[in-house]
């Protein structure tokens, strides 16, 4: 059986991902910032069927929580196949170059790139005794320097500095991880889910949490001969899902 992490996995897009997993026979602990929401998502996908699910608190701004998910899953298993670094904020509205505070950039940093890096570390050690380990970061095209340089980029004008900024970094992240792993059987990727209708923008998006999932999922499921080190958005782009860093 494989095993996968999923971050964020208690509710909207992480929570959809981490039933797609579980569908196709895969184990998949549900991090969770706070337990009680994870156990309660782990237990609505066990009343469908799925016993292959286990919730786990994991708060990626906290070093303390991340080694103590890393400890519990390792006594479970040895090796990780996919990892899932989901969860993440926005950072509160507006967000202006001049006007947003250096506290805002903190906190959305410490959640959407340090969160991923103190996730990826900690569990590197498990994805490397994987026989073939997938890492998807959720990235979002709002993150791409050249399509948010472009007048006719139909998100052109939703500029939020933090935010934005804050993927942007994710993406050469994901850049140099998987440089760093180039000739391995690991496949890393940023994949953006599409502007999805979540409590994370209010519900003023218009794709579904489950179209979102299956965008995720199918990186983390990709062969061997799969793309490493690319950024996709099928939204942007459904012919291929490349979009432009």
């Amino acid at each position: 059986m494989k095993f996968a992490l999923v971050t964020g996995a208690n509710k909207s897009i992480g929570f959809e991902v981490a039933q797609q997993l579980a569908r196709e026979g895969i184990f998949v602990y549900l991090g969770s910032r706070n337990l009680e929401n994870g156990v309660e998502a782990a237990d609505t996908l066990k009343a469908k069927g799925f016993s292959n699910v286990e919730a786990i608190q994991l708060d990626i701004t906290d070093d303390a929580s991340v080694r103590k998910a890393r400890e519990k899953i390792g006594n479970k298993t040895n090796g990780l196949d996919i990892l899932i670094n989901n969860a993440g904020i926005y950072g509160g509205y507006s967000q202006t170059a001049l006007n947003s505070t250096v506290d805002q950039f903190k906190a959305v940093y410490d959640a959407n790139v340090y969160g991923a890096v103190r996730v990826t570390q900690a569990f590197i050690d498990l994805l490397k005794n994987a026989p073939a380990p997938r890492i998807v970061n959720v990235s979002s095209s709002q993150g791409s320097i050249t399509l948010h340089s472009d007048p006719t980029y139909k998100y052109y004008d939703y500029k939020a500095a933090v935010y934005l900024s804050s993927k942007a970094a994710l993406n050469m992240y994901t850049v140099v991880l998987a440089y760093e792993f180039k000739n391995t059987p690991f496949k890393i990727n940023a994949v953006c889910p599409g502007y999805t209708k979540t409590d994370f923008n209010g519900h003023r998006g218009p794709g579904t949490v489950e179209d979102a999932g299956k965008r995720i999922v199918k990186y983390a499921l990709i062969g061997d001969d799969g793309p490493t080190g690319k950024f996709f958005s099928e939204e942007n782009n459904p012919e291929t899902g490349a979009i432009p860093w």
